[in-house]
């Protein structure tokens, strides 16, 4: 039998959904605004390639977030749905950790420094993919889906928190502008920087 959650729960868990599709958005701008991006392929690419590269993941990252989300917020939301979601994010987060590990290095001054930030990064939100899917693996009626989307929400603001500050700190990799000038002629990064603009 599976039991509804409540409409407040319903409503936090929109609202968590929210969260991943801002936190797609917040990702794909802050990149864009720091131009740049790494991996742990020890592969060096042109920049501009490597800017479609990473803008091509992101862009696949954010729509699977967005459909997840919409799918959650159209149904019923109950233990099954709630899992599916999550499960859902647990993948493609995978995929874009995997999708950025493999990218290669961008050929730049700064592109050995950029890998391992993105690795790091590639890390960190696999790490918190996982913690979300064992909050939601754990719950068990309202009480404990209230306290898993508190977890989840503070996970989510903690995956925020990791992509800006990597990013951040790509941007003062970048001294010379190269990555920047990249991502702003790649091809597949013309709509986010349409998105972050």
């Amino acid at each position: 039998m599976t039991r509804t959650v409540a409409g407040d729960d319903t409503l936090r868990m929109a609202v968590s959904t929210t969260r991943l599709a801002a936190l797609a958005a917040v990702f794909a701008a802050v990149l864009l605004a720091s131009g740049c991006g790494g991996s742990s392929s020890s592969d060096t690419k042109p920049a501009e390639d490597w800017a479609n590269s990473v803008c091509s993941a992101i862009t696949t990252w954010t729509s699977s977030v967005r459909k997840t989300g919409n799918d959650l917020r159209s149904g019923s939301v109950n233990k099954s749905s709630l899992s599916s979601a999550v499960n859902e994010f647990q993948q493609s987060t995978k995929q874009l950790a995997d999708d950025l590990k493999g990218l290669g290095r961008p050929d730049t001054a700064s592109g050995q420094k950029a890998q391992q930030s993105v690795d790091k990064l590639a890390g960190e939100i696999q790490s918190d993919a996982d913690k979300i899917k064992s909050e939601v693996k754990g719950a068990s009626g309202v009480a404990g889906y209230q306290k898993a989307l508190a977890n989840v929400g503070v996970t989510l603001t903690q995956m925020g928190e990791q992509v800006t500050n990597t990013f951040g700190e790509l941007g003062n990799l970048d001294a010379k502008g190269e990555l920047e000038s990249a991502f702003k002629k790649a091809d597949k990064c013309s709509s986010l920087v349409k998105q972050s603009g």
